[in-house]
């Protein structure tokens, strides 16, 4: 599977596109803002030069085939507003675990269900992964809701040694509902 041409997605609200550098503010504000990092243990890019320097990672990532990063817009006026991605992929190509982040303005309106449907639908469709893995904190009750609603399942076998808070859950191709 390569990335290469850029797969960019639209749906009926959004264009999940390729990152550019001009988004720069947009990153900065998602990998510093406390309200959108309150259940995330990374590195801050909160300033211009680390904003790009992250984003030039996900391309140089993108180009090499190691994971395929959106940038979500508004489909009415291309503004970023969150990522989504399909990343840490098996070497078998098998398993892929999906990330997801959103700006504040736009929680509650339903545009990380339709973004995640879409990418979903990718991972198993065109790069015909059998399972995605989802790490998400405990307490998190939007990213369990989200992942709930798309049939991701908690697998209570499983434990992330990185983060005791984080919880795991799984979707395999067969219980994704197209």
């Amino acid at each position: 599977m390569t990335f290469t041409p850029f797969p960019e997605i639209v749906t009926p609200r959004l264009v999940l596109r390729e990152p550019r550098m001009e988004d720069w503010t947009v990153i900065s504000y998602l990998r510093s803002d406390k309200e959108v990092n309150r259940f995330v243990n990374r590195s801050c890019a909160g300033t211009r030069e680390k904003a790009i320097e992250f984003i030039q990672k996900c391309l140089d990532d993108i180009n090499r085939d190691k994971l395929i990063n959106w940038f979500i817009c508004l489909k009415e006026d291309r503004r970023m507003i969150g990522t989504i991605c399909l990343w840490n992929i098996s070497k078998d190509r098998k398993t892929a675990e999906i990330g997801y982040d959103l700006h504040t303005t736009f929680h509650g309106f339903g545009l990380m269900n339709e973004a995640m449907k879409a990418v979903l639908k990718y991972g198993f469709d065109e790069m015909n992964l059998q399972l995605i893995e989802a790490f998400t904190h405990e307490l998190n009750t939007r990213s369990l809701n989200l992942l709930n609603r798309n049939n991701f399942k908690w697998n209570k076998d499983r434990v992330d040694t990185e983060n005791d808070d984080n919880v795991i859950y799984e979707l395999k191709t067969s219980d994704f509902i197209r």
